[in-house]
Order: C-alpha cells, then sequence, then structure tokens
C-alpha cells in the first residue's frame, strides 16, 4: 500500500459564494507537494465589516508550508477568483499561471502592489498542460461570464480529477469559447476520480440560457427608449457590455464607457485578442455635447457600490453628464444576495429623478454565467466522475450538490472550508480539520477576523464611545474633576441635562469616596470608572458605551 496520499483542502469558496481558495497536495502525509486553485476576494459590507476593504481566505496554513507550494492556478478572471493573487504574493510566493486574459488582468494587479510581473505566467488551453511537482495542470475552455475562462484538468499519480471553476453550458456566448461537449468527454474517456465542481445553480431547476438570448430583446429596449439610455452590467462581462454597446449602435446611439473597472476589462479582452469588434465609443467630455436621446453609457455599478458610476449618477452629475426625467437605466445584471439594499437604494434615487428603470426580474436582460441543475446533471453524466465534491456555494449549495450527485449513482462529499479529504482510495475520507477564517484589508494593514480590530468598530458604531480623563497628584488624589469626551452619542439624557455633565459628576462623587488602594492601582480605578459611565449611560440614553479611560500621574 502506497504511503503516499492526494488530498483536497477548501480554504475559501466552500460553503460561501466568494474568495476561492483551493489546494491540492500528494505525497507523504504532512510532506504533500502543493498547488492552489484560485486566490479570490468578497466584499465587506457596513453591517458585519464597516471600514474594511476587502476580504480574503486566511492562508495562514498555506503561508507556513509554502516551501511546499508548487505553483498558484487561477480558473478566470473574476475578483472572486483573482483579487486576492497579489496581496498573497509575499506571503506565498509561488508562480501564477492563468490564460492569456486572466494573466492580463493579474499582472495589472501585481503591478499596482509592486510585485514582478513576470511572476505571472500565460498557460495556453488544453491539451498543453503545466508541470507542477507531482501534478500536470492543463486548462480546458469553458463558457462563464467573463472570457477566457477555464475548468483545470489535474492529473496526479493517482488519478484525474476535474476542477470546473465557474462556467455554464452555453454553446453561442458571444465573447469567448462555446461549451463543448466533445471535448469534456474526450478528457474523460480515460477516466476521471473527481469532479470538483461549482454549485452555485444548484436549485435552478430549468436548464441554463445562452448569452446571445439577450441580445435581442435589450436592443428592442434601447430602440423604444426615447431619453437617454443607461445600462449597467458587471464590468467583467465583457460579452454583455459588448452586447449593450451593439445594441446603442443598432438604435444610432453614440457609446459611452463610464467607470475604471469597465475601461480596464474592454482593454484587456483587446490587448489579448479576444474582442476584435467592439463598436466605437465616446468621451464623456463629446457626451456632454450631443443630444441626450443619442447617447447610450455603458457604466459599472451593478451591485449598488456607492462610487461606481451609476451611484454617482444616481446622485448627482458624474463627469458632466445628469440624468434626467425621462431617460432609461437598465441593471443588466443579477443582483448579488446582500447588495439589495445599495442596489434598491439608487433605484429609488434614480426614480425621484423621473428616470424608468429596468431591472432583471423579466429574465429578459439577463443571464446566470453558472450552471443550472439539469445542466450540473448532464456535466456529471459526460465526465462520470468517481466522486463529485461540490465547491463554489453556500451550504445549502454544497450539500444540495451532493445529493444530486448520489442521486445519479456516484459518491457525493460535502466539504466545507478547512476540510481536508483524503482522494487516494475509492472513496473521499475526511482525514483533518484545517482552522480557516477571514483576513481583513484594512487599509494598508491586514486584520485577522478574531483580531477584534472590527468586533470593537463594530461595537462603537452600535454603541458610542466616551473618553474619560482623570489626574491625580503625587499622593494619588484626584487633582481636579475627571472630564469626558463623547463620540457617536446624544447630547441631552433623560434627566434633560448634559449627558457629559451627568457622567462627571457620578464620576467625581466616585473618586471623592474612592479607597486609597482603589487609587493607587491603575487597573482597579480604570476598571471603576468603566463601570460606572457604562451604567450612568444606560440610565440617562438606554446605552452602553465603549469605554476608554486615560489616568494620568503627576510626579
Amino acid at each position: 500500500m502506497s504511503s503516499e496520499r492526494l488530498i483536497y483542502l477548501p480554504l475559501g469558496g466552500a460553503g460561501e459564494i466568494g474568495m476561492n481558495a483551493y489546494v491540492y497536495g500528494y505525497g507523504a502525509p504532512g510532506k504533500e507537494r502543493l498547488i492552489l486553485v484560485d486566490l479570490g476576494v468578497t466584499f465587506p459590507d457596513m453591517d458585519t465589516t464597516p471600514g474594511v476593504d476587502l476580504i480574503h481566505a486566511d492562508i495562514s496554513w498555506l503561508q507556513e508550508r509554502a516551501d511546499r507550494l508548487e505553483a498558484v492556478f487561477v480558473t478566470h478572471a473574476h475578483e472572486d477568483h483573482v483579487g486576492a493573487v497579489a496581496h498573497c504574493y509575499e506571503a506565498l510566493g509561488a508562480p501564477i499561471y492563468a490564460r492569456a486574459f486572466t494573466a492580463n488582468i493579474a499582472r495589472r494587479k501585481m503591478e499596482e502592489h509592486g510585485h514582478p510581473e513576470d511572476a505571472v505566467r500565460t498557460a495556453s488551453a488544453w491539451p498543453e498542460q503545466v508541470s507542477a511537482g507531482p501534478f500536470t495542470v492543463g486548462f480546458l475552455p469553458v463558457s462563464h461570464s467573463i472570457p477566457e475562462s477555464a475548468a483545470l484538468v489535474i492529473d496526479t499519480p493517482e488519478g484525474r480529477i476535474v476542477h470546473s471553476g465557474d462556467f455554464k453550458l452555453d454553446l453561442n456566448p458571444v465573447v469567448g469559447e462555446p461549451f463543448d461537449p466533445d471535448l469534456w468527454a474526450d478528457v474523460a474517456k480515460s477516466g476521471v476520480k473527481a469532479l470538483v465542481c461549482d454549485s452555485t445553480n444548484v436549485f435552478s431547476s430549468h436548464p441554463g440560457r445562452s448569452e446571445s438570448e439577450v441580445g435581442p430583446e435589450i436592443t428592442k429596449l434601447v430602440e423604444s427608449a426615447e431619453g437617454m439610455v443607461v445600462a449597467t452590467t458587471f464590468a467583467s462581462n465583457v460579452a454583455r457590455v459588448k452586447t449593450l454597446a451593439e445594441a446603442g449602435q443598432r438604435a444610432g446611439r453614440s457609446v459611452v464607457l463610464l467607470g475604471r473597472a469597465m475601461r480596464r476589462m474592454i482593454e484587456a479582452a483587446t490587448e489579448t485578442g479576444i474582442l476584435s469588434d467592439f463598436p466605437k465609443v465616446i468621451s464623456a467630455e463629446e457626451a456632454v455635447e450631443l443630444p441626450r436621446q443619442n447617447l447610450m453609457l455603458i457604466v459599472t455599478g451593478s451591485q449598488g457600490e456607492r462610487r461606481a458610476a451609476s451611484a454617482q449618477l444616481a446622485r448627482g452629475k458624474y463627469r458632466g453628464i445628469e440624468l434626467k426625467e425621462g431617460d432609461l437605466f437598465l441593471f443588466s445584471s443579477k443582483t448579488i444576495p446582500g447588495n439589495e439594499r445599495g442596489v434598491i437604494f439608487i433605484i429609488n434615487q434614480l426614480s425621484e429623478k423621473g428616470v424608468d428603470v429596468v431591472d432583471d426580474s423579466s429574465g429578459l436582460y439577463h443571464v446566470s454565467g453558472h450552471a443550472n441543475r439539469p445542466d450540473l446533471e448532464k456535466v456529471h453524466g459526460l465526465i462520470d466522475p468517481q466522486m463529485v465534491i461540490p465547491m463554489h456555494g453556500e451550504h445549502r449549495h454544497l450539500r444540495e450538490h451532493a445529493k444530486l450527485a448520489e442521486a445519479g449513482g456516484r459518491t457525493g462529499i460535502l466539504a466545507v472550508n478547512g476540510t481536508m479529504l483524503d482522494l487516494t482510495g475509492n472513496a473521499p475520507k475526511v482525514v483533518d480539520y484545517v482552522e480557516t477564517g477571514r483576513t481583513y484589508l484594512d487599509g494598508t494593514v491586514k486584520v485577522g477576523a478574531l483580531d477584534g480590530v472590527v468586533r470593537d468598530r463594530i461595537r462603537m458604531a452600535l454603541n458610542g464611545h466616551v473618553t474619560v480623563t482623570v489626574i491625580l497628584d503625587e499622593e494619588d488624589e484626584p487633582l481636579g474633576e475627571p472630564w469626558c469626551d463623547t463620540m457617536g452619542l446624544p447630547e441631552i439624557g433623560t434627566s434633560r441635562a448634559a449627558l457629559v455633565e451627568v457622567l462627571e459628576e457620578d464620576l467625581n462623587q466616585f473618586l471623592m469616596r474612592a479607597e486609597a488602594k482603589t487609587l493607587r492601582d491603575d487597573d482597579k480605578l480604570e476598571e471603576a470608572m468603566r463601570r460606572i459611565v457604562r451604567q450612568t449611560a444606560k440610565a440617562e440614553i438606554g446605552k452602553k458605551p465603549e469605554v476608554t479611560v486615560v489616568i494620568s500621574r503627576m510626579k
């Protein structure tokens, strides 16, 4: 019996949608050579992560084993798959492989962070493969909502693994390669040990629709509009951006791209030869000189992002352009769960301006980039793997996908972040649990989710803050009265007196009767004063604020 094993370990993306990071390893237990598939981010929100800029998987386990990491393979250029490569490069140091379009995006990120661009290596499509220790990895073209997406064919001493990446079964995706069932069947011909598979749309019971289906509907909508037309979608959905631009062109409108991410994606697609016939665009400066009924704006901000072009247009002017009554605003996108509040806020702002808003609720103007349930069943049959390991989904998605595999007569297993599977035998088995979590990019500093920084920020946001300052003389007696500074709290409490004055009076009363041993002990004094502030504030305003006590002693 071999002393070596094949392992799979998700560090992010299994049990959530976002910040994908999947480890594969082969070798003696504890000495496996490793590869990492994808290294993405997820985005913060004001309720749970106020002030945080980005979130990526906690890679501590992998960082401790960086000397065993052969390479990072990136399936496609969505932020939840490529967004953390530059943030983590210094910690991991391994070469990064991706197809041309994804590599273009990754190099831009590396350059922004001062890392060598040549650490990102361009890989060709299947059947070419990259050697990485005991693994050989090939990029198998798939259709998705961004160009040059790929599944990975990972050949190991224990058999072939197909890591699906994000995919859909689209035979006419407008931009990029169509799904090729013959190619997939050929890959599976020699046998597949494990299919590690996208689970996002496992609950959608109808077959997925093609990107090409939305073009005619969008064209009809744009042609029927009387005022200016503005459309927003995911900047990375190059096919949709092209469809929108062509609809504007057919309607006799000049096309304007607004938003840095939108322009960057179109530039990358053009530089890598994916786009060669994108309609001519004009600048915002040129647009303000034209009649508004002759304009088609394609803008960033489909998810309600505060600083994106959509939000700025909803608030007022953006680069000299202003929306007015009778204009049309199209959301050619699906709102990601958790972003509803920001999107609805923008829709209402647009409505207040008299702008007509059309969203994706009709299903006419957006199609998903992920395989639906019947599509997943088709791929299971096409690949016919020994085992199916669901990934890229919340817990409920993974569980349902595992059930789907079992219903098809295949072994399915639910492995959330931190679950290490041994794939060596004929059935997967759990062999370890690794501590995983989130790393927050907070300004220029990375903090752990359990470090308390964001927790304290939330507590201050919810409860306000009081700073208490007290000065003691050489005899450990109060020198004057303590004083308080408040933030985020009402000025007047239930006693109708100023809150600061009530707090200072109660603190002064405490100091006047405090025992000498309390006054000599900073810790006891600080704790007592903190308790008094919280008790008094609770009585006055119904809240217990966060409290900082500053004790100064004269020498």
